[in-house]
């Protein structure tokens, strides 16, 4: 694969991350909030791009979002969940926002 079809494709996926985010934040701000795991600063910012912002913001060549997984141990944590599967999305947002809660306290 190419540098170039790369690159487009990290910008799409750019592009679908940022309306995503978008929708996430229309409908439930506090909540879009925490699974974004933006400020509230940001999401105003983000909120008030127009089309040709949010397009140009898009086409970096750069992901715009990451994995937000503090470390291997807790990928593995929910990869191997033995949990019943109805409740392994619960399991995995306690995990990610336990990981959010311990990079704004410092640990």
């Amino acid at each position: 694969m190419s540098s170039t079809t790369l690159v487009d494709e990290i910008q799409d996926m750019n592009l679908a991350y940022l309306l995503l985010a978008r929708r996430l934040l229309a409908d439930d701000r506090a909540t879009a909030l925490l699974r974004l795991k933006i400020t509230e600063e940001q999401a105003d910012m983000l909120l008030s791009l127009n089309s040709r912002q949010l397009t140009r913001v898009s086409r970096t060549n750069q992901l715009l979002c990451h994995l937000s997984l503090g470390s291997v141990k807790q990928l593995r944590q929910i990869v191997d969940n033995p949990r019943e599967q109805g409740l392994s999305h619960l399991h995995s947002s306690l995990l990610m926002a336990g990981t959010q809660l311990q990079a704004e306290l410092g640990d």
